[in-house]
C-alpha cells in the first residue's frame, strides 16, 4: 500500500521562454499524477528565480519568466484554491536556510555535484560563480523548508534532492528531528524525453516540439522526426524509435498497448505514426494553449502575491525552529 501523502512540493526555474514538452512531462506532469492520486494533498510550487539568477542576468526576462511559467502552470493543472504558487525571492526563509546549510555543508560534498563537475571536465572552472557552485546547497533548503512528503524532480536533478536529504540527517543528528525526510521522485519513464533528432529534448540543441507550438510548426516538428531505415513490411521495435517514445507521452494505457501490437506485427508505416502523434498533439496542447492565452498578467501577479503571504507563514513557522535548533533563538 503506497504512503498517503499530504505535502507535495515541485520548483519550475523561470530560465524557459518557450517551455517544451520534455519541461512538462519530465518537471510538471509527475506533480500533476501526485496531486491527482492525493486530492486531499497540499501543493507546494515555487519559481525558483534565485536559481534562475545563476544563469539569467537580464532582469525583465527572470520578471516576465516568472509570470509566465505561473501562467503556463495554471494552465495545465494548478487549481488556484488549492495549489500555492510562488516566487522564491519572495520568501526570505529560502536565503536563510540557505546560509544554516552552507555551514553544514562539506567542500567535498559540494565539489561532487554535477554543476560543478561538468565545470571541471569543460576546463570552465574560472567561469563558474559561487551561485552556481552553491545551486545544490539553496535547492535543498527549497526542498527542507517546507517539510514535504514528496518531491518530484528531474532526472538530472536527482543528485541535489539527496544532497538535501544528507543535509537533513546531518542536521538532524546534530540537533534532533529537525527535517522530515521526503521521498524524492523520478520517474524513469519520462525522464528523457527525445527530441526531434533523437537526442534528449533540449533548447541548446534545437530539437524541441514547443508547448505554444501552432499546427503548422508542429506538423513541420512532426515530419523531422528521425527514423530507421526500415520497410513498411517488417516489423518494428516501439522502444527504438523516436516517434514512439513521444508519443507514448500522451497515450493511454489501453492506447499504448495497441500501438505496440502494431509496431510487432507488419505493415506500420512511420508516416502512418507520425500522423498519429500529430493528432495527439493537437489535442493535448491546443486546449491548453487556449486557456493560457486567456490569462492576463496581471491575474499572475495577484495570484503571486496572494500565495508568498502563505508560503512565507508556513516558511516563516519553519527557520524559527531551525533557528532556535542551531542556537540562534531560544
Amino acid at each position: 500500500m503506497m504512503k498517503k501523502y499530504e505535502k507535495i512540493l515541485t520548483g519550475i526555474k523561470p530560465t524557459w521562454v518557450q517551455m517544451h514538452i520534455g519541461n512538462y512531462f519530465w518537471a510538471v506532469k509527475p506533480a500533476i499524477d501526485l496531486a491527482n492520486q492525493f486530492p486531499d494533498a497540499q501543493i507546494i510550487t515555487f519559481i525558483p528565480n534565485m536559481h534562475a539568477l545563476t544563469q539569467l542576468k537580464d532582469p525583465q526576462r527572470i520578471y516576465q519568466n516568472s509570470i509566465n511559467i505561473t501562467k503556463w502552470l495554471i494552465a495545465s493543472w494548478a487549481d488556484p484554491e488549492r495549489y500555492v504558487i510562488f516566487n522564491s525571492s519572495d520568501v526570505p526563509a529560502h536565503a536563510q536556510l540557505t546560509r544554516i546549510l552552507m555551514c553544514y555543508t562539506g567542500m567535498w560534498m559540494a565539489e561532487r555535484m554535477h554543476a560543478y563537475k561538468d565545470a571541471i571536465q569543460k576546463n570552465q572552472k574560472d567561469r563558474l560563480n559561487l551561485g552556481t557552485f552553491a545551486y545544490p546547497v539553496l535547492m535543498a533548503a527549497d526542498i527542507l523548508l517546507y517539510d514535504a512528503d514528496a518531491v518530484p524532480v528531474g532526472k538530472d536533478q536527482k543528485q541535489h534532492g539527496e544532497l538535501a536529504l544528507e543535509l537533513a540527517r546531518k542536521l538532524n543528528n546534530a540537533h534532533g528531528e529537525v527535517f522530515k525526510y521526503p521521498k524524492i521522485i523520478v520517474k524513469e519513464d519520462v525522464a528523457t524525453v527525445p527530441g526531434v533528432d533523437g537526442r534528449k529534448m533540449s533548447k541548446s540543441y534545437h530539437n524541441t516540439i514547443g508547448m505554444f507550438d501552432d499546427a503548422k510548426t508542429l506538423m513541420k516538428k512532426v515530419k523531422q522526426i528521425k527514423t530507421h531505415s526500415i520497410q513498411v513490411d517488417e516489423p518494428k521495435n516501439p522502444d527504438e524509435c523516436n516517434v514512439y517514445n513521444i508519443i507514448k507521452l500522451f497515450l493511454s494505457k489501453s492506447e499504448d498497448e495497441d500501438l505496440r501490437k502494431r509496431y510487432l506485427k507488419w505493415w506500420l508505416s512511420y508516416k502512418e505514426v507520425k500522423d498519429y502523434l500529430y493528432t495527439k498533439l493537437l489535442e493535448y496542447l491546443l486546449p491548453f494553449q487556449h486557456h493560457y492565452n486567456d490569462i492576463s498578467d496581471e491575474e499572475i501577479v495577484a495570484y503571486l502575491k496572494q500565495w508568498a503571504v502563505v508560503a512565507n507563514e508556513i516558511a516563516s513557522k519553519k527557520i524559527i525552529e531551525i533557528e532556535k535548533a542551531v542556537g540562534f533563538r531560544r
